[in-house]
C-alpha cells in the first residue's frame, strides 16, 4: 500500500514536470484515474442558493495554493476530512496562474489529485478567482482583452473550474458623474462573461458566478454601488441564472499592508460594512452574501467576525504563503538564493521608497514559478513541519469560520 501511494506521488510529480505534449498527456491520464476514484470537481452553486435563502451561520474559505501545491492541497484535504469540512474551495486567479506557472489543467489535476490521495469524501469545489480585465490592455484594445478572458474561461470550465469570480472591476470609471456610470464597464462586462460562461456549462452544472464592485484596496464598498453594479447586470444579463455572490471592499488588500521592516500592518475591516452589503445583497438580490478578499493577512482574532456579519466568503492566500517562507524549517540557504534572484532580476519591481524588506515581501510570491522544482523537492524533513504548521492553521480557519462539520450538508445539497 505504501508502495502504491509513492507511485501515485511519483504520477502526480512527473505529470507537473514534464513538458509539451507529453505534460499534457500525462496530466489528462492522472486526471482521468483520479476521477476513476471517485474524486470529482463540483459547483458550490446549490449550497450558495440556499445560503441567500436562510443564512446557515458559517463564511466559506477559499484557499489559493501558490506553490507546493500538492503538498498543501493533500495538507488542506486532510485537516477537512478530519473536521467533515465540506464547505471549502480551492482557487488560483488569472495572475497567480501566470507567475506561479500553473495553467487550469494543472492546477485542477493536482488539487484532485491531492483529494484522491488523502480519501477526501467531498466535491472539490475549484475556483477561479479574479478573471480579471487587465485595465491597460481592455483600454488599448477591448476586443483581444476580451478574447483572452474568454480563452481563460473556457480553458478553466474544461478543467474542472466549476466556479468562476468574473472581475472587471479595474474597469470601474470614476471619473464619471454617477454611480451607474460608474459601474456601466464593469457590469456590461461581467454579464457579457457570465452569458459566455452558462454557453459552455458542461450539462447537469450550474457554475457558480461572482461579481465585483470595487477593486480590491481602495476606497469602501457602499450600497449604493452595489445597487448600481447589480441593478446594471440585470438590465444587460439575458439569461436565466445570474451571479451568486458579490466581492466587495471593506478595508483589506491583497498581501497585507507590508511596513518599512517587512511586517505587515493591522488592518481595520469594516464589519459594519460588510454586514449591510451582505444583507442588501441576499434579501434584495437573492444572493448568498458579500464576499472578503484579502482576508488571510488579518489578525486571527478576526475570522470568527466574518460569520457573524453573514459574509459568504473570504479569500485566503498571502498568509499561507508567509508561512512557507517565513518557517524556521526552510533552510536558509535556499531563501536566500530566492531573494538574490529576486534582487538581481526583479528590481525594476522596486518601487521608489520600498525597503529591502518590503521590495521582498512584494515580489516573492514569483519565486513560487521561477523556482517551482525547487519547492516540490525540498525533502520530506523541511516539507513535513511546514505542512504541520500549515494543518495548525487551517484548522484554527476553519473553526473560527465555522466550517467544521458542513461535510453532510455539502453533500446532501451537491450532486457530484
Amino acid at each position: 500500500m505504501v508502495d502504491e501511494k509513492k507511485e501515485f506521488d511519483g504520477e502526480v510529480y512527473r505529470a507537473v514536470f514534464a513538458e509539451g505534449g507529453e505534460k499534457e498527456r500525462r496530466l489528462r491520464a492522472l486526471r482521468e484515474r483520479v476521477l476513476e476514484m471517485g474524486v470529482r470537481p463540483a459547483s458550490i452553486y446549490p449550497l450558495y442558493r440556499e445560503m441567500a435563502r436562510e443564512f446557515p451561520g458559517f463564511t466559506v474559505p477559499a484557499v489559493n495554493i501558490r506553490g507546493l501545491t500538492y503538498d498543501v492541497a493533500r495538507t488542506l484535504f486532510r485537516v477537512a476530512r478530519r473536521l467533515s469540512v465540506g464547505a471549502v474551495l480551492v482557487e488560483i486567479a488569472r495572475s497567480e496562474m501566470g507567475y506561479t506557472r500553473q495553467r487550469p489543467l494543472e492546477y485542477a489535476t493536482v488539487v484532485l489529485a491531492a483529494a484522491a490521495r488523502e480519501e477526501f469524501p467531498g466535491p472539490v469545489f475549484l475556483q477561479g478567482d479574479h478573471f480579471q480585465a487587465n485595465r491597460r490592455a481592455f483600454l488599448a484594445n477591448p476586443q483581444a482583452e476580451k478574447e483572452a478572458l474568454r480563452a481563460l474561461i473556457r480553458e478553466a470550465i474544461e478543467a474542472g473550474f466549476y466556479n468562476i469570480d468574473i472581475d472587471a472591476s479595474t474597469l470601474v470609471d470614476l471619473s464619471k458623474e454617477t454611480l451607474e456610470e460608474q459601474q456601466r464597464p464593469n457590469y456590461e462586462l461581467t454579464a457579457e462573461l457570465a452569458a459566455y460562461v452558462r454557453s459552455l456549462e458542461p450539462e447537469g452544472i450550474t457554475v457558480n458566478l461572482g461579481g465585483e464592485i470595487g477593486e480590491i484596496g481602495g476606497h469602501n464598498s457602499t450600497p449604493e454601488e452595489l445597487r448600481a453594479f447589480m441593478e446594471g447586470f440585470g438590465r444587460s444579463f439575458s439569461g436565466e441564472v445570474g451571479l451568486s455572490k458579490i466581492s466587495v471592499q471593506t478595508g483589506s488588500s491583497h498581501g497585507g499592508v507590508v511596513l518599512p521592516d517587512g511586517s505587515v500592518a493591522r488592518v481595520q475591516i469594516d464589519f459594519d460594512t460588510l454586514r449591510v452589503l451582505s444583507d442588501i445583497a441576499r434579501r434584495e438580490y437573492g444572493l448568498a452574501g458579500a464576499v472578503q478578499h484579502g482576508a488571510s493577512t488579518l489578525p486571527e482574532d478576526y475570522f470568527h467576525l466574518f460569520p457573524d456579519v453573514g459574509c459568504a466568503e473570504i479569500h485566503l492566500a498571502t498568509g499561507f504563503q508567509n508561512i512557507v517562507f517565513d518557517h524556521p524549517a526552510l533552510p536558509a540557504e535556499f531563501k536566500e538564493r530566492v531573494y538574490a534572484y529576486l534582487r538581481e532580476n526583479l528590481r525594476k519591481e522596486w518601487k521608489e521608497g520600498w525597503t529591502e524588506a518590503q521590495f521582498l515581501y512584494k515580489t516573492r510570491k514569483k519565486a513560487f514559478g521561477i523556482f517551482k522544482k525547487e519547492w516540490w523537492d525540498l525533502p520530506e524533513k523541511v516539507k513535513i513541519p511546514i505542512m504541520e504548521t500549515l494543518a495548525e492553521t487551517f484548522e484554527r480557519i476553519f473553526r473560527a469560520l465555522r466550517v467544521i462539520d458542513t461535510l453532510e450538508l455539502v453533500r446532501r445539497v451537491i450532486r457530484f
